[in-house]
């Protein structure tokens, strides 16, 4: 089995739901604008069965299938905000609380 295939059969479940939403989200854009399957996977330089895989929030389409998919509907930016360190929160709590232990040890004098 070669790792991507392992890295894609270990995908968490709710990672695979958040994709499977991404793709209809993504497929409920390209309707709305009334755009054809084979328009945008012109655009988007991929084949009509890749638009598909994708829509469908296929793990296996890559990154950047999905990104420009984002930029095609105005929605790029947000995914340049999607790791943003100020929002993630269990790295603020680490650091919180390795402050508080440095704190406890300065104020026994070490």
């Amino acid at each position: 089995m070669s790792r991507s295939s392992l890295a894609i059969e270990s995908i968490p479940q709710a990672t695979r739901a958040a994709l499977r939403t991404l793709g209809d989200d993504l497929s409920t854009a390209r309707k709305r604008r009334r755009q054809p399957l084979r328009e945008w996977a012109k655009r988007l330089a991929v084949s009509v069965p890749t638009l598909l895989r994708m829509e469908k929030g296929d793990p296996s389409v890559s990154a950047g299938v999905y990104a420009t998919a984002l930029w095609l509907i105005g929605r790029h930016e947000a995914l340049g905000r999607v790791a943003d360190p100020k929002e993630d929160l269990a790295a603020l709590e680490t650091e919180i609380l390795t402050a508080r232990r440095r704190g406890v040890r300065r104020d026994r004098g070490d």
